[in-house]
């Protein structure tokens, strides 16, 4: 009886062993898996990543090279780019219903705010936030008019979330493809789905976007306005010429949206 307890006690050992190295072979893989399936499905658009660095014992890691496409109808290459996103899981809970996110930090994204006409609210970035709004709620119209998902959502848990010093592109399809550059406030969010209903990823990511592209529309009629004030200037510092003010007005505006 001794015997067979230690033979068993030596194959449970075995197989937590074998678990953990499984676990920190495959667990990059399954998070990067994860995030390229489910973000398409939510922002409708394409999202890549070049790889996922997750650490199985501590759970910390870094998502690295970010890109989220564009919708179309829009020719920007990318809606938002990031080197690196630093995270920290709770490594086991990947397995499970219920992710819990310790921290994500967003640090220098390359956000590219594509307008197309005249009017700053047809851009890229409310369109993916239309998208994402179709997926993530609002709840009630969702039930009404949304067959229900085939299987549950995945939930998160997300301790503390930070975007910080993100590099905005403001490009205009009126403008000649010349661009303008925009800062926003950082974003931070805590404790976000801690109730055992948790928040899903396209909740989560409707949260951001509903932060980021107020503020980017804000920066963007901004630049728009010293544009317009910038050309005015120059007519009227060359006014009595048409030729010249033409000229003039349009060198104004080429210099206010150089890279």
């Amino acid at each position: 009886m001794k015997k067979l307890i230690i033979r068993v006690a030596i194959v449970a050992v075995v197989l937590v062993v074998v678990a953990v190295i499984l676990g920190a072979i495959f667990l990059d893989s399954i998070v990067k898996k994860g995030v390229e399936t489910a973000g398409p499905q939510i922002t409708k658009t394409t999202l890549k990543l070049d790889g996922v660095s997750l650490s199985i014992m501590s759970g910390s890691g870094a998502i690295k090279g970010f890109v989220l496409g564009n919708p179309e109808g829009f020719k920007s290459q990318s809606s938002v780019k990031v080197n690196q996103v630093d995270v920290g899981v709770k490594p086991m809970s990947v397995l499970g219903d219920k992710v819990h996110v310790t921290h994500v930090r967003v640090i220098e994204p390359e956000i590219t705010f594509e307008i197309t006409g005249i009017n700053v609210r047809a851009n890229n970035l409310s369109k993916i936030l239309e998208n994402v709004q179709s997926v993530a709620g609002p709840a009630e119209a969702t039930a009404k008019t949304e067959p229900k998902p085939a299987g549950p959502a995945r939930k998160l848990q997300v301790d503390d979330f930070v975007l910080s010093r993100a590099k905005v592109t403001v490009i205009s399809s009126s403008m000649a493809g010349r661009t303008a550059n925009v800062t926003i406030p950082d974003i931070h969010f805590a404790n976000l789905g801690t109730g055992p209903d948790g928040i899903t990823a396209a909740e989560l990511t409707k949260k951001v976007l509903d932060e980021v592209v107020p503020a980017v529309i804000v920066a963007a009629q901004n630049a728009v306005g010293d544009l317009s004030k910038g050309a005015t200037e120059m007519l009227k510092a060359t006014k009595g010429n048409p030729t010249n003010n033409l000229d003039n007005a349009t060198k104004s505006i080429t210099n206010l949206f150089k890279k």
